[in-house]
This record gives C-alpha cells, structure tokens and sequence, in this order.
C-alpha cells in the first residue's frame, strides 16, 4: 500500500506541520513546489493559522531548543537560521534568549569543541582551524578564546633568558 500526499492544500499543510514544525516561508515552498496555485495557497495558510496549526512563534521556539541542544550552535547561529526560515527578528530574539535561559552557553562551546576535537590541540594552525569553525557555529570571539586558552599548545620555550 503506498502513501498518497493529499491534494486538498489545507490537508496537505496539516500532514506536513505533523511531522515537524514549520515556518510560514517553508509551507509557502513546499506549496510551490507541488504546484499549488497562489489563492489555494494562502486560503490553506490562513486557516492553518486560524486553527492554530501554523505558528511562525512556537517554529522558532522549537527549533531553537533543538540547534541548542541537540547541534550545539552559539546564539548568533541560531538567531541567523531562525531568521532564515522566514521568522521575524522580535520571534527569533525571543526563541533564542528562551532556548539560552537555561544553558550556559559556555557548555555548548564546550560541546562543540568537544566534537571537533579529537585529541590534543596540535599547534597553531589546527588551534586557528578550531576557531573559525567555532565561529562558524556562531560563539562569540571571546568566549572561544577563553575556551581554547587552555587548550593552547605551548610552544617550546624558545627565549631568550
């Protein structure tokens, strides 16, 4: 027996919100890609809205709990997806100050440290390479330092006494 994707817009929406959450932006694609005309699109997207199925607000909520901690992201990161997935800038400050209140956003650096580490730091270079990837993942400059500190190789002690 094989699955057939509902052709009535409003159903379709509700079988893609159940298995995750989505913003608005991203039901808006997958509409387009199953070549849903624009008025059935916005009719299915204001009733998902009106019966609460479609919520920009718990989509950042949920996914910022989830790039916290599950991927180990730095706020900034998480702000720039949220962002990304169509959420306004008020929703998504508000979805990531709520997935940090109750981390320390030094144990997810160290966790994502932790995952790209796999031994000691070997000199510099490899200690540079750590840091853009830890920025990359959206910690602050600071913060990495102070993380990668005492990780540091030291360097054989070449001054002159």
């Amino acid at each position: 027996m094989s699955f057939r994707a509902p052709t009535d817009p409003y159903t379709f929406g509700l079988t893609l919100l159940a298995k995750r959450e989505l913003s608005e932006r991203q039901l808006r694609q997958r509409f387009r890609k199953r070549k849903v005309d624009a008025a059935a699109t916005d009719d299915a997207i204001e009733r998902l809205k009106q019966d609460g199925s479609l919520d920009d607000r718990r989509t950042a909520f949920a996914y910022a709990r989830t790039a916290v901690r599950l991927t180990a992201r730095g706020r900034r990161r998480v702000l720039q997806e949220i962002v990304a997935l169509g959420i306004d800038d008020a929703s998504a400050r508000d979805a990531v100050d709520a997935a940090f209140a109750d981390v320390d956003e030094a144990e997810v650096l160290a966790r994502a440290l932790a995952k790209r580490l796999d031994g000691p730091v070997r000199d510099t270079a490899h200690l540079r390479r750590l840091h853009r990837a830890l920025e990359r993942q959206g910690f602050p400059t600071s913060m990495i330092a102070r993380a990668l500190a005492d990780r540091a190789p030291h360097a054989t002690d070449t001054s002159d006494d």
